[in-house]
């Protein structure tokens, strides 16, 4: 590999990004500057002060062939070659093109993540008052140029026009590279855009920005180290863009194909092929490197006859170890099997990707899936595959170290659920509960949370106010969700505390018109209102909130305490059956005080983001 160390203004940077010299790889993410950090780079510029190196890897590359795209804002003729290709320094280079040339409006979004469009000014007499004021001098104003308050009625700022921003002082930083001339003949102050020309325009013409180059002879694993040690705007690149940088220069694939592997292009594609089941939006493509990761792994270490086998693995060095011929011969299987997961999560009434517990458990289920094949389907099989399911999710186990939990389970579940003699895999035998976790699951943050009511759902829970089953259809026509029985207002009347009220216990997963009708007021009152307007009678009432595992005696006598205790007991037995184990009981009768918040929901779940 080598490199060279240029100097090249800043000029000469936009110029090529504008002409499509300096492209970007197509797998690097998108643009994601807030509109602060834009202004601070923008500040950086006109104070001279340095802003660290881009890297660029020039193009021609018999080993490195990515497809180039143009930086975000430009508009470049179809076929357009690039000489370099932009490896760091994406995002400041995007937003220097966007904000000092052509209309300088950029695309960018505030502090929340609000989208917007953002023109950035500079009010001379302010920057030319003190060297330190130049922070406050740089404006970002609406992308029109014009400021307003009061709902957009009253403008308080406008420079949307050259006699605009004449008057109010105003220089578009738009023009800094461009055509500032006929603007500042224009300004009626002479004597002032002349000082603010000597001090701040012509100082920026020659503000440089190194380049660390790499040349043309630069190998595809060079490249990728490269990419895995740079730090952009503090977002590392990921094992999917990494490998994708390494497969797009794949020389066996050329020869056979003609034509560079893309592997953007090939997740798209998955994409589109899971297109009708909602639940796998959840899977990303680092996930499906995952389980590429453990079959390759899996079939090497089964081949491999020596004492020390190469290990089964889903970690981020191993995932950067497959080659195209792996990914390209797990692809298809891996494919399918995650549909199939979809489908068996389906089964379980589990039917959007937010309702999903353990995004990541997909990943092992569906190489699971790959490995046992067609017998995945057999009713004894499926019986344990879904009790390893119900494991993971309601104990829990998939809030850390999943990549070592990925593996134990590809090594054990398989022979364990064709074989019940075989040992029994350690996300099963891991699994607890204890019915005090029931005072604690309170949001979707938990996994259990979202278990427990998709398990209500899977016994067959009808709605109230309809004749229906709480199935796959009907859960989107009926726009169902989990919402409280006791209701907030009437719990908070009544001294009930959170704890006890947002509790799963006191939930479960209903229609929104049976929500509505329920309202805040006591459970004797909105069942009254339901049977009137269901024009059912009670009995048949009781026996749908029966299938809810809602006790109706409890819940037609407004006694939150007798209801919370027995529904508490009917849930842990649902847990029991679900994870084929006893449930602790920890708590007694009526409502219990005693500490229940060991487990933070957020922290649980936070956990559980992919490492690859």
């Amino acid at each position: 590999m080598g490199f060279l160390t240029p100097m090249y203004e800043l000029g000469e940077y936009l110029k090529w990004t504008r002409e499509g010299k300096i492209q970007l790889p197509d797998f690097q993410r998108g643009y994601k500057w807030e509109d602060e950090r834009i202004r601070q780079l923008l500040v950086t510029v006109l104070r001279g002060h340095p802003m660290g190196a881009v890297m660029l890897l020039k193009t021609g590359n018999a080993q490195v062939r990515f497809k180039p795209r143009a930086i975000e804002g430009v508009d470049l003729p179809p076929g357009t070659d690039a000489v370099h290709l932009l490896l760091d320094g994406q995002q400041r280079l995007t937003s220097l093109t966007q904000a000092l040339t052509g209309d300088g409006v950029v695309a960018t979004k505030d502090s929340r993540g609000k989208l917007m469009e953002r023109r950035y000014f500079v009010s001379m007499e302010v920057a030319l008052s003190d060297v330190s004021r130049v922070d406050e001098a740089v404006l970002s104003l609406p992308g029109d140029g014009v400021l307003r308050t009061n709902f957009g009625k009253d403008v308080v700022l406008d420079a949307s026009t050259p006699t605009g921003q004449h008057r109010e002082g105003l220089f578009p930083l738009n023009l800094l590279y461009g055509d500032y001339v006929s603007w500042m003949f224009q300004h009626p102050d002479h004597a002032l855009v002349q000082e603010f020309h000597e001090r701040f325009i012509k100082p920026a013409t020659t503000y440089d920005i190194p380049a660390i180059v790499l040349d043309e002879h630069t190998d595809k694993a060079a490249v990728a180290t490269v990419f895995e040690k740079v730090n952009i705007g503090g977002l590392p690149l990921n094992v999917f863009e990494l490998l994708t940088s390494l497969f797009a220069g794949d020389a066996d694939y050329y020869a056979r194909t003609g034509e560079d592997f893309r592997l953007n292009d090939d997740w798209r594609q998955t994409q589109e092929l899971w297109a009708d089941q909602p639940i796998l939006g959840s899977v990303e493509n680092t996930d499906f490197l995952q389980a590429v990761s453990m079959l390759a792994t899996r079939k090497r270490h089964l081949a491999d006859t020596s004492d020390r086998p190469p290990a089964i693995s889903a970690k981020r060095e191993d995932v950067l170890k497959l080659t195209l011929d792996d990914y390209l011969e797990w692809r298809e299987p891996v494919r399918e099997a995650f549909r199939w997961a979809a489908t068996m999560l389906n089964d379980l009434h589990i039917f959007t990707a937010r309702d999903v517990p353990y995004p990541k458990q997909l990943v092992p289920l569906a190489a699971i899936r790959v490995v046992l094949g067609k017998d995945a389907d057999l009713h004894g099989v499926r019986e344990r595959l879904i009790r390893w399911y119900w494991s993971g999710v309601l104990g829990e186990l998939y809030g850390g170290a999943i990549e070592t939990r990925f593996v134990r389970d590809i090594e054990a579940v398989p022979q364990w659920a064709l074989d019940t003699t075989s040992p029994t895999p350690r996300t099963v035998a891991d699994a607890s509960f204890t019915e005090s976790r029931l005072h604690s699951l309170r949001t979707r943050n938990a996994a259990a949370y979202k278990g427990i009511a998709a398990l209500i759902l899977d016994r067959g829970a009808r709605d109230w106010m309809e004749d229906k089953q709480l199935d796959k259809i009907q859960y989107v026509d009926l726009s169902v969700d989990i919402h409280h029985i006791f209701p907030q207002d009437w719990c908070t009347k009544n001294g009930i505390d959170a704890e006890h009220r947002e509790s799963i216990v006191n939930k479960t997963v209903i229609s929104a018109r049976t929500n509505r009708t329920i309202g805040g007021v006591a459970p004797s009152r909105y069942l009254d209102h339901i049977e009137r307007q269901a024009k059912i009678p009670g009995q048949r009432l009781d026996d749908l909130l029966a299938t809810h595992l809602v006790p109706a005696e409890a819940l037609r006598a407004d006694d939150f305490h007798r209801y919370f205790a027995e529904r508490r007991e009917s849930l842990c037995r649902l847990v029991e059956k679900a994870i084929g184990k006893p449930v602790q009981r920890d708590h007694s009768q009526g409502l219990d005080h005693e500490d229940s918040s060991q487990f933070d929901d957020n922290e649980l779940e936070g956990a559980s983001a992919d490492t690859a």
